[in-house]
């Protein structure tokens, strides 16, 4: 797991560093020459040695700490550092990202081929996985993104058909169970999924005409149904309410004949031409 490495203030160490060398050069100034040299390079490789564990770290950004070959802890905080001297400093971003998938063509839950793609935004919580739990964060997190895509994908059909399932395009649904899905699969990489939207679904290519032609036609038998459902409550209180105020009495076959017209009125996709009846003419 994730640990703070030991550190100093940069600051405070190349001060002491500063000093510790104008003394130690006053000091050789003194030494007889041959005495003085070795000294010279001595200090020179421990000046080399201390100015090793030297680091900066910027906003939002980590330094992952080893020491030949071991972890040995992460600075996570911004600044000027001086830490343990010979260890190597990986920079690792923690900074918050997005990947975009490719338009992944798949079949849905019903079988259909359909084209679907996904944003992820995404950012490293633990140093330690990131480095050394997967080969490549960032690789690991593009391919399991294309992997879970794919897998909600054939887990919902594109469009629920009213019978009670969840469809790709009910889009809080579907965002939510792919982020939880992602977030799984990226734990490994110390990685924390924040949010993730599909970008684009649609039907593929080859089928996409004949799913709009249906949806046009289921589109028209529900404005149909609709209509007639509304037209038939029109005529119910037309009846009832010529029976109540007295203004004409109908038998069976007449009222059939209302009926029939009114519907005819109410349900037509085009303006009604009306006819009056002015009675029989005789020549």
């Amino acid at each position: 797991m994730e640990r703070r490495a030991f550190r100093v203030a940069g600051f405070v160490m190349l001060g002491a560093l500063l000093i510790v060398v104008g003394g130690a050069v006053a000091a050789v100034a003194q030494l007889p020459e041959e005495a003085g040299a070795a000294v010279v390079v001595l200090l020179s490789l421990v000046a080399a040695l201390i100015l090793s564990g030297f680091t900066v770290v910027n906003p939002n950004e980590a330094r992952v700490m080893q020491f030949f070959g071991r972890y040995v802890g992460t600075i996570g905080e911004a600044g000027f550092h001086w830490t343990v001297p010979l260890t190597t400093k990986r920079r690792l971003s923690r900074r918050v990202r997005n990947f975009e998938t490719d338009r992944l063509k798949v079949s849905d839950a019903d079988g259909n081929p359909v084209e679907i793609a996904a944003v992820v935004v995404w950012r490293v919580v633990d140093t330690f996985k990131a480095s050394f739990g997967v080969d490549d964060h960032i690789s690991y997190v593009a391919v399991q993104s294309e992997a879970a895509v794919r897998h909600l994908a054939t887990s919902y059909p594109y469009e629920s058909h009213g019978d009670g399932r969840s469809s790709l395009r009910e889009g809080n649904v579907v965002s939510e169970e792919l982020t939880v899905e992602l977030g799984e699969r990226v734990a490994l990489a110390g990685v924390e999924v924040l949010e993730s939207r599909i970008t684009h679904l649609a039907y593929a290519p080859e089928i996409a005409q004949a799913m709009l032609a249906r949806q046009q036609a289921s589109a028209i038998v529900g404005a149909r149904y609709k209509i007639v459902e509304g037209a038939v409550g029109m005529v119910q209180s037309a009846l009832e309410r010529l029976s109540e105020l007295d203004v004409v009495e109908l038998d069976e076959e007449r009222k059939a004949q209302m009926v029939a017209n009114l519907l005819v009125v109410l349900c037509g996709d085009r303006n009604v031409q009306p006819v009056v009846n002015t009675g029989t003419l005789y020549a």
